[in-house]
């Protein structure tokens, strides 16, 4: 009974790895149709929400049923409860990604970044694919040493969202009040994204050590 519930453990975490898999090519692949304003790639990632809602809920089911049905020590439990804000954090990054490409198909055929932009964008969604597969290798690896430093990798997408800002409220920025509120809330969705991997590595640490970050 017990090496089947350990089974189980397993096949959660190995669950949860997947799903940020599946976050890392949707951030990915938003990120190629908000710069190509490429609306058959949008609407391609748009299409996975249903996915990430499916996951999500499939993940908790399980949770709550090994929860109900056996009895986890401390660690068993810890990785529950952590996984379940887990596979909450991947849902959310994942309609993030979504919401990148719903922007996109709004705006399409109209590219919705200006020039002055683009490359902070595409720094934008290159640290927000690798932070994910960070966080990936993180959840495969049960690894709390780079679980802590996964929790310290959004400061580089803090610093191109404040540089996003810096365009937007300039004086100087030559494309009106539209385009920098699509600007901002793209950027906006982007550092949210960051964030959750953030949480990722901090659910990590908890579920191996038992230890809270409060902060």
């Amino acid at each position: 009974m017990r090496t089947r519930f350990s089974d189980n453990i397993d096949g959660l975490a190995a669950d949860l790895a997947a799903m940020c898999g599946h976050a890392e090519t949707a951030i990915a692949d938003a990120t190629r149709a908000l710069l190509a304003a490429d609306l058959r790639a949008a609407e391609q990632v748009i299409s996975t929400r249903e996915w990430f809602d499916d996951a999500a809920r499939g993940w908790e089911n399980k949770a709550f049923a090994l929860i109900a049905l056996q009895a986890p020590v401390a660690v068993d439990l810890r990785t529950l409860v952590g996984g379940l804000h887990i596979s909450a954090d991947l849902q959310r990054m994942g309609g993030l990604a979504i919401h990148v490409c719903e922007l996109t198909r709004r705006r399409h055929p109209t590219y919705v970044l200006p020039v002055e932009v683009r490359e902070i964008f595409t720094n934008m969604g290159r640290l927000a694919a690798a932070h994910t597969a960070e966080a990936g290798d993180v959840l495969r690896n049960r690894d709390v040493e780079r679980a802590r430093r996964l929790e310290h990798t959004d400061e580089e997408m803090d610093d191109l969202n404040r540089t996003l800002l810096a365009h937007t409220t300039s004086g100087h920025w030559p494309h009106g009040v539209q385009a920098a509120i699509d600007v901002t809330l793209l950027g906006r969705f982007y550092e949210r994204f960051s964030d959750h991997t953030v949480e990722i590595g901090r659910q990590v640490v908890f579920m191996e050590t038992g230890e809270r970050d409060t902060t």
